[in-house]
């Protein structure tokens, strides 16, 4: 390079330095904090702009900013949702103060999603519920529904076993499902899921092949959730048509706000134990017991062990999630990773889940008119399950082995497993040892949505999403353990067994809205969306396993599915499958009218075409109507203790298509040796499930907004029930289901409310309390015949059932026999009508539902306490029937204290019999979690709002069953029919503790 150009470009140098330090001189800084005037509490996210610029900021979690903006600007304009916007001078000054005060009916004015489009709390018609960030439940979880267990009035949360990442069961407004899951329609970031979990099944390991589910939702991270809003009534799921007949659940991830770039980073960890025992005899008493009812001594092996305690463990709990959000009026952004190794309390089970989450929202243009969304969450989580079964015999799985195992035989000698046991008897920690099971399950949900504000008030916007998830799961049995029954050509002793299973999970979406917000007249504003919808739903998976050859396996380090193909070829067994592509294409419209903010009037309708169904009848139609008046906009309403109310009125029609794909078709599968057999008869009048519903209900806040009230009364009516009707026996070889509208009705009709109130509010003491509650009736009318359901397992009494679906009772009801008591005589069971005649014994669905949540603040300290329940519904205790019963002790199994203890001594000779002896008060209410928390603030200059914490979860439960939990629903389903209520030797519950950080950067 010539000296001349060295030169030039020095001088360039210098001179690009001097005016951008020129620039920079020109410039000001200013900072600050932001509080709320009632009670000295930060607001975060609040903008900060420089008046007359586009420059601006956040406050983040402390309540701090810090701006930097060209000097001549000498005014700031501070506002954030729910208070009063402030205009700020900072003339001559640098550092600067801002107390907060809330607008008017400011919770009124908080933001709701409604499906396609949000509104204002103030302006809905319908039964919606949101839960933001703040009030969700605290503590570790694997998926968002958790969150808000016990938030939200007529909706039901049940965690169906203790395991991490386990399945859970949602009810919105009651149970009235008769086949599929009854669970809610979830939409994430405008994208409704699949609803099923790509978690495949391997079949039977010998202990029975119903492994618990798995979360469908667990590839969310419950830290990259900002809110959650429960579409409850017709009204307002409508717009989801044909899918929203359970209720509609928006899940909104967090995003980006305009300002400086910020960190936020949360890190745990905690341990987790047994929250509550199922009482089986001690070594002591298990002696004394084979003296009691005169056992054999031989039954007295001499050791003193607990089995339960010997496969359990405490669980260590590690969570780790670091979130970069930033961005300009033209551009926001967030990145979130996060890391969740959370160890279960039974050996060798667990989730490791990795996760991250983008997403950016983009303005294009001078005007902005033209934007672009951009939603990315990939996921990955690996399953370590232990080899317990929904529907194990006689020989139980790992817990049935554990609680009857005879507690005076030894598990292990110094660091060798003995007495393994064979056939129907195991050794539990032997059966924990020797058992691998890991499903790796890998999520991407991506979308795209551009837009373009066509005019001020008419805005188009199309999106396209992509949910692919696909899960593959290895499990092995080691050859030591000996069973007679696993495989093509058994009996396979001393072979082990291996399985491999993949499922491939396909959704894709597109959407075209055009949505409008305008004002028609001075007095009246249209709010609107019409849109054109089509999904795609694809299902595929195969299967292999096999026995070991003569000899096992081997031991070559490798686990067995590493060489499957070393198995035995006559017991292989492949299977593969790939259901029949679903299309959904739907067109929908919804209206609001605004009237001076007095009446509002909102109008839905929706019509869904599906491949499912019969091609008579391809489409449903699902309108709805609401209006809401607010009378205190009235004149005439000076009611001065009320500042806000509004009464809602509501009807509408959804339906439900959850059963299988192809099921109005005459449907095929493939078999071996080259044969072909029909799985169900065609039916092409097969049509929507349909819901109606009517709601009509009130919203309050009283004495100076210091409580709000939310009270509304349903009635829900299911008809046309989907159900797979099975032919008359005897039937012809080669008969098969169909799937008909079966002419019954289910109808659930409640009163729910909500109260929220702030008790003491000011600088240095705060005191804030909810309580939510619902009333149920549930009852079933019109069916041509009952439908039975709740399979019963267990020696003696596999195959009964003890759940009915019948006219004149709750869905689901139990049936049983009417045990009278033990015949003091002769210790045998006296039941009514010799046991020959069933009666109704009982609701597995609880009458009351009951949420309670309070925080106490004392200056930086926070004191946050969740409880949930649930009352009136009963449970059967399969586990006390046929797992822990009399008759064990016999064979020198162990067996229930409480059977022990009776004042009448059973009798050997006591048939093992189903009955409601064993239904039992379900009746609880659980310390869901508790989060004590103390806030430093800023540290130094790097670390802003760091924030301690110790949070308990499952700290107790007050309850009079005798099992793990009352808060339980293992899977007891007959042909497609969903069962309610029954405790069958679950995954116990676990109480967990951590400790926490939180800080921003």
């Amino acid at each position: 390079m010539s000296a001349k150009k060295l030169l030039s470009a020095f001088f360039f140098t210098v001179s690009f330095l001097v005016l951008q330090a020129t620039a920079n001189a020109q410039d000001k800084t200013v900072t600050g904090k932001v509080t709320d005037s009632k009670d000295g509490t930060p607001v975060v996210g609040a903008s900060v702009q420089a008046k007359g610029t586009r420059t601006g900021t956040t406050t983040r979690t402390d309540g701090t900013f810090s701006l930097t903006f060209p000097s001549g600007v000498t005014t700031l304009i501070i506002s954030s949702i729910g208070y009063e916007t402030k205009e700020v001078s900072v003339a001559g000054i640098n550092t600067i103060d801002v107390s907060f005060v809330p607008t008017s009916g400011a919770n009124l004015n908080e933001v709701v999603v409604t499906g396609y489009g949000t509104a204002r709390r103030r302006d809905l018609t319908g039964a919606v519920a949101s839960v933001k960030e703040k009030d969700f439940n605290k503590g570790v979880y694997t998926s968002p529904d958790q969150l808000i267990q016990g938030k939200v009035s007529g909706v039901q949360m049940i965690n169906n076993s203790g395991a991490p990442g386990g399945g859970s069961t949602v009810k919105i407004r009651g149970n009235a499902t008769v086949t599929g899951s009854g669970q809610p329609l979830y939409v994430v970031d405008g994208v409704p899921l699949d609803g099923r979990s790509p978690r495949p099944s391997v079949g039977d390991l010998g202990f029975g092949g119903g492994n618990p589910s798995s979360n469908p939702l667990n590839f969310l991270n419950p830290s990259d959730i900002a809110s959650i809003d429960i579409l409850k009534d017709a009204s307002a799921t409508a717009i989801y048509g044909s899918r929203a007949a359970y209720g509609v659940v928006l899940i909104t991830t967090k995003k980006g706000r305009a300002g400086e770039t910020r960190v936020d980073f949360n890190t745990s960890i905690g341990f987790s134990s047994i929250m509550k025992r199922i009482e089986v005899l001690n070594a002591s008493q298990f002696r004394q017991a084979l003296a009691y009812y005169g056992v054999n001594a031989n039954n007295d092996k001499g050791a003193d062990v607990d089995a339960l305690d010997a496969i359990l463990q405490t669980g260590l709990v590690q969570n780790y999630n670091v979130g970069i959000s930033g961005g300009s009026e033209f551009g926001r952004f967030r990145l979130s990773l996060g890391a969740l190794n959370q160890e279960g309390i039974v050996q060798k089970t667990g989730i490791k889940k990795f996760s991250a989450n983008f997403n950016a929202n983009l303005k294009f243009l001078q005007s902005k008119r033209l934007g672009l969304d951009i939603n990315i969450i990939p996921s990955q989580y690996t399953e370590n399950i232990a080899p317990i079964s929904n529907d194990a015999g006689a020989g139980g799985s790992l817990i049935g082995m554990a609680l009857q195992w005879n507690p005076t035989q030894a598990l292990k000698v110094g660091d060798s497993i003995v007495n393994i046991g064979g056939n129907s008897i195991f050794n539990p920690l032997g059966i924990s040892k020797a058992i691998d099971d890991e499903a790796k399950v890998t999520t991407i949900l991506a979308s795209i949505a551009p837009s373009y504000k066509l005019t001020n008030w008419l805005e188009y916007k199309f999106l396209f999403s992509i949910n692919y998830a696909t899960g593959t799961r290895r499990t092995s049995r080691n050859q030591n353990i000996n069973l007679n029954n696993t495989g093509a050509g058994a009996p396979y002793t001393g072979v082990g067994f291996a399985a491999i299973g993949t499922n491939e999970l396909i959704t894709s979406q597109f959407t075209h809205t055009l949505s409008a917000d305008k004002k028609i007249s001075p007095n009246l504003n249209l709010n609107a969306v019409i849109g054109y919808e089509y999904m795609k739903f694809i299902n595929k998976g195969s299967r292999m396993s096999g026995n070991g050859p003569a000899g096992g396996f081997g031991q070559y380090g490798l686990d067995y599915t590493d060489y499957i193909q070393y198995s035995e070829a006559s017991s292989r067994v492949i299977s593969s499958y790939n259901d029949p592509t679903t299309e959904l294409q739907s067109y929908f419209a919804r209206a609001v009218l605004n009237y001076k903010d007095k009446i509002l009037v909102t109008g839905t309708f929706r019509a869904d075409g599906s491949t499912k169904f019969g091609k008579n009848n391809k489409y449903g139609y699902f309108p709805s109507f609401a209006a809401a008046w607010n009378i205190t906009r009235e004149d005439f309403f000076k009611v001065d203790f009320i500042n806000s109310l509004k009464i809602r009125a509501g009807w509408g029609k959804t339906g439900n298509q959850e059963f299988p794909a192809g099921s109005a078709q005459a449907r095929y599968s493939f078999g071996s040796n080259g044969s072909l057999g029909q799985v169900n008869n065609p039916n092409p009048d097969l049509k929507w499930q349909s819901d109606r519903q009517f709601n009509i209900g009130f919203d309050a806040v009283v004495l100076k907004e210091k409580i709000s009230v939310t009270v509304d009364y349903f009635n829900k009516l299911t008809t046309d029930l989907l159900y797979p009707t099975f032919p008359i026996q005897p039937a012809p070889p080669g008969s098969v289901v169909t799937w008909k509208n079966l002419p019954g009705e289910i109808s659930n009709t409640g009163v729910e409310a909500a109260v929220n109130a702030s008790i003491v509010s000011n600088k240095d003491f705060g005191w804030d309390l909810g309580v939510n509650a619902t009333f149920i009736k549930n009852n079933v009318s019109g069916l041509p015949a009952p439908i039975s359901t709740g399979a019963l397992h267990g020696q003696g009494i596999t195959g009964s059932t003890v759940e009915v679906i019948q006219n004149g009772l709750p869905i689901n009801a139990f049936f049983a026999r009417h045990f009278e008591g033990l015949d003091k005589s002769t210790g045998i069971g006296v039941y009514t009508d010799e046991g020959n005649t069933r009666f109704y014994a009982g609701s597995p669905n609880p009458k009351t539902l009951l949420g309670i949540s309070t925080t106490v603040r004392y200056k930086a300290l926070n004191l946050i306490i969740n409880m949930n329940g649930a009352f009136g519904q009963k449970i059967y205790n399969n586990t006390l029937n046929n797992v822990i019963n009399v008759g064990d002790i016999k064979g020198g199994r162990n067996i229930a204290l409480s059977v022990y203890q009776s004042p009448v001594k059973e009798a050997f000779g006591n048939a093992v019999r189903s009955s409601d002896r064993f239904i039992e008060d379900g009746s609880y209410l659980k310390m869901a979690n508790m989060t004590l928390s103390y806030g430093f603030g800023n540290v130094g200059k790097i670390f802003r709002g760091v924030n301690l914490f110790v949070t308990g979860q499952n700290l107790f439960v007050i309850t009079k069953f005798s099992g793990f939990d009352p808060e339980v629903n293992v899977d007891k389903s007959v042909n497609s029919v969903p069962s309610v209520g029954i405790e069958y030797i679950p995954y116990p519950s676990a109480r967990t503790i951590t400790f926490g950080l939180n800080f921003s950067l």
